[in-house]
C-alpha cells in the first residue's frame, strides 16, 4: 500500500510525485523483468509513481525492458505517471556513429508510436521533446505534438533541455500548451539559472523536472575542486539537520519556489529514500544561498 507522497501539479490533468525515480542506467542494473517489476512496485509503495525514461537511452532497449516490466506485472502502468521523450537519434556515418537531432513532424508521430510499442502502454502520461533542435521548425513539432494529444497518445507535452529562447518559440506555437522542461541542475550546475530559464519557468507558474541533481555521483568524489567546496558546506549544513548529504540536496532543489520534481536515477532503494526524506527537511532560507555559492561558481550580486 502506497505511503501519503507530496506531488507537483503539471496541468490540471497531470501530477507527478514529488521525486521522479529515472530509467536512464536501466541496462547497466542487469536486472530480469522480474526483478524490475519488484522494484517498480517498491517505487509505488513509497509514493514514487512517476516513471521518466526516453527512446535514445541504451538505443531504445530502456523503453523495450521497461515494457517487459509492466507485462510482467500488468497493475503497474494504472497506478504511474509514464514519461518518455524523444528528438535524438544515431546514424553510422563511415563506419563510426553520428548523433543528430530531429523535431519534425513525421520523426516526432512515428517516434512516439514506436514509443508505445515498446514501452508495450496506450498512451504516455508525459512526452518530452529531449533536446534543443538547432534546425527545428516550433510549427511543424507544435502540429505533431498536438496530434499525438488529439489522438490520445499523449496526455500532456514538454521538453527538456531547452533556453528560454527555444522554450518560448515552441510554447507560443503550442498556445501556451508545454507543462515542463526537465533540465539539469545541482550544486554545481547553474546553466539554467544563468540563462533566465528558471526565472522563466517560475514567473509563468510551469514546475520543472530535474535530472542529474546529484551530479551523477561526481559530488562524491575527490577529482573536481567545484565538486569538493560545494560538498564541504553541503556536509556542514547536512550536519546541523543531522541528515544525509544527499537528503540536503533534494531539500535544495525543492527549496526554490519554481517547484522543481528531481529525478532520483538509482536502482538502491536506500538512496531513493533519502530523498523521499527530504520532503520533510526545512531549511533555513540562508542554506540555500550556502549551496547556491559554494562551488564558487556563484556570486551573489
Amino acid at each position: 500500500m502506497g505511503i501519503y507522497m507530496k506531488t507537483v501539479k503539471l496541468s490540471e490533468g497531470l501530477s507527478l510525485s514529488a521525486v521522479v525515480q529515472g530509467f536512464w542506467r536501466l541496462e547497466d542494473w542487469k536486472w530480469t523483468s522480474k526483478e524490475l517489476a519488484q522494484f517498480m512496485n517498491a517505487c509505488i509503495d513509497r509514493g514514487i509513481t512517476s516513471f521518466d525514461t526516453a527512446e535514445i537511452y541504451s538505443s531504445t532497449l530502456c523503453e523495450r525492458l521497461m515494457g517487459d516490466a509492466f507485462s510482467e506485472d500488468a497493475s503497474i502502468r494504472g497506478k504511474i505517471q509514464l514519461i518518455s521523450k524523444t528528438g535524438i537519434f544515431q546514424e553510422k556515418v563511415n563506419g563510426e556513429t553520428f548523433g543528430y537531432y530531429n523535431t519534425s513532424y513525421e520523426r516526432v508521430m512515428q517516434s512516439c508510436k514506436e514509443s508505445l510499442q515498446r514501452l508495450r502502454t496506450d498512451y504516455l502520461d508525459l512526452y518530452l521533446i529531449h533536446r534543443e533542435d538547432p534546425c527545428f521548425d516550433p510549427w511543424e513539432t507544435a502540429r505533431a505534438l498536438k496530434d499525438l494529444k488529439k489522438e490520445g497518445l499523449v496526455k500532456e507535452v514538454g521538453v527538456s533541455n531547452f533556453d528560454p529562447f527555444k522554450f518560448d518559440a515552441l510554447n507560443q506555437a503550442m498556445d501556451g500548451e508545454l507543462v515542463t522542461n526537465q533540465i539539469e541542475w545541482n550544486p554545481v550546475c547553474f546553466e539554467h539559472f544563468n540563462s533566465g530559464m528558471m526565472d522563466y519557468l517560475t514567473v509563468r507558474h510551469i514546475h520543472p523536472m530535474i535530472w542529474s541533481p546529484l551530479a551523477g555521483g561526481r559530488l562524491f568524489k575527490k577529482e573536481d575542486p567545484l565538486c569538493c567546496h560545494a560538498m564541504e558546506k553541503i556536509n556542514e549544513i547536512a550536519e546541523r539537520h543531522n541528515e544525509k548529504p544527499e537528503t540536503i540536496i533534494y531539500a535544495w532543489l525543492m527549496y526554490h519556489p519554481a517547484g522543481a520534481a528531481p529525478i532520483s536515477g538509482s536502482n538502491k532503494l536506500e538512496r531513493l529514500d533519502l530523498a523521499i526524506k527530504a520532503l520533510d527537511v526545512k531549511l533555513e532560507h540562508y542554506e540555500w544561498y550556502e549551496i547556491y555559492t559554494a562551488s564558487g561558481q556563484q556570486i551573489l550580486r
